[in-house]
């Protein structure tokens, strides 16, 4: 529960502990941690060059488990006349099929014409599933276009980049870790 301090200078907020149990005060400040670097990865990956962030998209890629390494599962391909296409992986460790990815760093909203360009660029190469990443985020005619095409067109917007990134170790460092233990009752059943 939360409480205005009338003491406290600026009126901060202030957690009443004494309404929470610890793990609840523990998972309360997991959350405020990992919003906080959510919001930081996505800050510095706006500032990172376009085939910095097309490699840092691959990453993450193969770290979910698209092909095998990074070396035969990815590669980022994007530059100047690219054809709308950044990179392409490998779905499964064995390659039996490739998809397509579109990176772009974006501040605002990506819409439906963006996204209409990108398949044509999947059809241009025969391609029936891609990737379009981005650090900002789509538009409802953007999602809703990816419903009713042919074309397997995964939207992902920087939010989601940033939670992915964090599950898979992408660009993060792990400080400390907390292991919480409870009384195993099976044990001492005689």
């Amino acid at each position: 529960m939360k409480a205005n301090d009338p003491d406290h200078e600026g009126n901060a907020e202030l957690c009443d502990v004494s309404a929470y149990s610890p793990e609840e005060l523990l998972e309360d400040a997991y959350k405020q941690l990992r919003e906080s670097l959510a919001a930081d990865l996505l800050s510095m990956m706006k500032q990172c060059s376009p085939e910095f962030f097309e490699r840092l998209v691959i990453d993450v890629l193969v770290k979910m488990g698209y092909g095998g390494t990074r070396q035969d599962a990815g590669q980022a391909i994007g530059r100047t006349g690219d054809g709308g296409i950044d990179g392409v992986i490998k779905e499964d460790r064995l390659g039996l099929d490739s998809v397509y990815i579109q990176a772009k760093r974006w501040d605002g909203v990506v819409g439906r014409p963006e996204i209409q360009k990108f398949a044509g660029a999947l059809q241009g190469r025969h391609a029936r599933k891609g990737i379009f990443i981005t650090t900002g985020r789509f538009s409802d005619e953007a999602h809703d276009y990816v419903k009713y095409i042919d074309s397997r067109i995964v939207l992902i917007d920087g939010e989601t980049l940033v939670e992915l990134m964090i599950d898979n170790d992408v660009g993060v460092n792990t400080v400390r870790s907390l292991h919480i233990k409870k009384i195993d009752h099976d044990y001492f059943e005689e």
